[in-house]
């Protein structure tokens, strides 16, 4: 297998590389059934195709010894430049998920008091991140006590959440996700 075109399908499948047979199959089904709830779209295809064929290789004896060999070989080599660029490109990306979260928490708290939360299916529609990327993002929000999750298990924004993201205004207003809606948010006048 090539570098440029190895894909781990452990972490496609969000599972470890001593995976039971059983637990593959059964992390398969459940992201197949989540992603035909939320994406409608003809984006699911192309995961579709993904998680197809990380279970396929997967669940197969034969063809999983190969992939083993292969993603062992694939962790063992030095990182390459192109990699390490990735890997800073995915930390910026990261900062960007963590204020457009903040934001959209913010937002809801200011326009629904009584309901402030969000829950990851909302983010996933609203921001258009996956579960994978939302995952890492959701719980260095909570480590740091800049949301919390709610008794209907939604996530919604806390006080010192609210005064980061105000300290960090000038960054956050820069966000991306906040130029796609049509009213500034927080009050701010439209750019």
């Amino acid at each position: 297998m090539a570098d440029t075109a190895f894909v781990d399908y452990y972490a496609l499948l969000q599972l470890s590389s001593n995976a039971e047979p059983e637990i593959i199959e059964q992390l398969y089904q459940l992201l197949v059934a989540r992603d035909q709830l939320t994406n409608l779209e003809s984006s699911v295809r192309g995961r579709f195709a993904q998680l197809s064929e990380a279970h396929r290789v997967l669940s197969d004896p034969a063809t999983r010894a190969a992939f083993d060999s292969a993603f062992l070989e694939q962790r063992e080599k030095p990182d390459s430049p192109s990699s390490l660029k990735e890997f800073a490109d995915s930390i910026y990306g990261e900062s960007d998920r963590r204020t457009g979260i903040l934001c959209k928490l913010y937002s809801r708290r200011c326009a629904n008091n009584d309901r402030p939360g969000m829950s990851m299916l909302d983010f996933e529609s609203q921001v258009s991140f996956s579960r994978e990327q939302l995952v890492f993002t959701i719980w260095y929000l909570q480590s740091k006590g800049l949301i919390q999750r709610g008794e209907s298990s939604d996530y919604a924004i806390t006080a010192e959440g609210v005064d980061y993201l105000e300290q960090h205004l000038p960054m956050a207003a820069s966000d991306p996700l906040l130029t796609e809606q049509t009213e500034a948010p927080f009050g701010l006048p439209s750019r």
